[in-house]
């Protein structure tokens, strides 16, 4: 009787096919976060049947939808086969405290998806595709496309927001008398450094259309009376004197030229024994995972900039005469790099 043949290992191939196929569960996440199954379930578990007829799907995807999300833990089944939320998919309700709908939104969008279908092109040639396949820069094609550029800035200002509690955790800013917020958007972590710090002032600096609603944030923090709002893009004169200058998420959108550009006006703005705060994403000097190398190549598709090692903002700011005195992680994927004028 001939031997059986070997059976080979075939668990690498199976890995690489599950990373292979993770454009499905995308989809399949971004289809439930459209439909609101979450916020559906939030009240208890419920029939497939039951879901469906609440969100409008059909009953037989619906189930087929959440069977394969909960092998993956986005939501799970119970023995009675009615869908329940777990902590995951709880994420995906509109209201829930650090909340990643927007990020599945966009995730899911038609646009998004043929930009990311071009990163080829960015690889082999070094250039960012965006502008070549919409004829225009990233901010023009979010000028001209409101409803997805809605999309894109709600997901990352909602991914900003998650990392406010960490940042006021891992760093104190109560030594400091008036912190200048650099485009700072709404406000919300400068709202949170100033309800962490009851004796500092604060500054914020971005457009007016960035601050519109920024007033009501401050009252409604109870901040307002500390906060001034100023207005101007990321080139312009800061506002000066400010003893803490904070960046966050700005320069990675940077080339290497402008981000400079942005750094020598904050050296020339900050005191004399000020502190500049750059917040970003230190990408790890080994190849372990994290959160900033899936960004840098965000940043690589469609602005032509980067995310950085330490290393490297440390050469960058020392270019305009910062020094680096260290770097603060914290819980999330993001840290604080604290440098002075020099």
């Amino acid at each position: 009787m001939p031997a059986a043949p070997a059976v080979r290992d075939q668990s690498a191939a199976y890995s690489l096919l599950e990373l292979i196929q993770g454009a499905v569960i995308t989809q399949a996440i971004f289809a439930a976060a459209r439909l609101g199954v979450a916020d559906v379930l939030a009240d208890g578990p419920l029939p497939a049947e039951e879901i469906a007829k609440r969100v409008g799907s059909d009953p037989d995807a619906t189930y087929r939808i959440l069977r394969t999300l909960s092998g993956y833990g986005v939501f799970a089944r119970r023995p009675d086969g009615r869908f329940e939320n777990t902590p995951m998919s709880d994420k995906l309700r509109d209201d829930a405290q650090d909340s990643m709908r927007g990020m599945a939104l966009l995730m899911g969008h038609p646009l998004l998806w043929e930009e990311w279908g071009h990163l080829i092109s960015t690889v082999e040639t070094g250039e960012p595709n965006l502008p070549k396949l919409r004829g225009m820069e990233a901010l023009d094609f979010f000028h001209a496309t409101p409803d997805y550029a809605a999309v894109f800035f709600h997901a990352f200002g909602k991914l900003s927001e998650t990392e406010t509690d960490p940042v006021l955790a891992a760093y104190d800013f109560s030594r400091f008398r008036t912190v200048v917020d650099v485009i700072g958007g709404r406000g919300t972590l400068l709202a949170g450094i100033l309800r962490q710090s009851p004796e500092t002032r604060g500054v914020l600096y971005d457009s007016e259309t960035a601050t519109a609603d920024s007033p009501a944030l401050f009252k409604e923090a109870g901040v307002a009376d500390r906060v001034t709002i100023e207005h101007g893009g990321y080139f312009d004169k800061l506002p000066a004197g400010g003893d803490a200058y904070v960046l966050k998420h700005i320069l990675h959108d940077f080339t290497e030229d402008k981000a400079l550009t942005a750094l020598r006006n904050v050296r020339e703005a900050i005191a004399p024994d000020g502190r500049l705060l750059v917040m970003e994403y230190l990408l790890p000097e080994n190849n372990r995972r994290h959160l900033g190398n899936i960004i840098d190549l965000w940043l690589m598709l469609m602005l032509g900039a980067r995310d950085r090692t330490l290393e490297e903002y440390t050469e960058l700011l020392a270019r305009a005469d910062l020094k680096v005195t260290r770097a603060v992680p914290t819980s999330a994927p993001i840290s604080i790099i604290e440098a002075i004028p020099v």
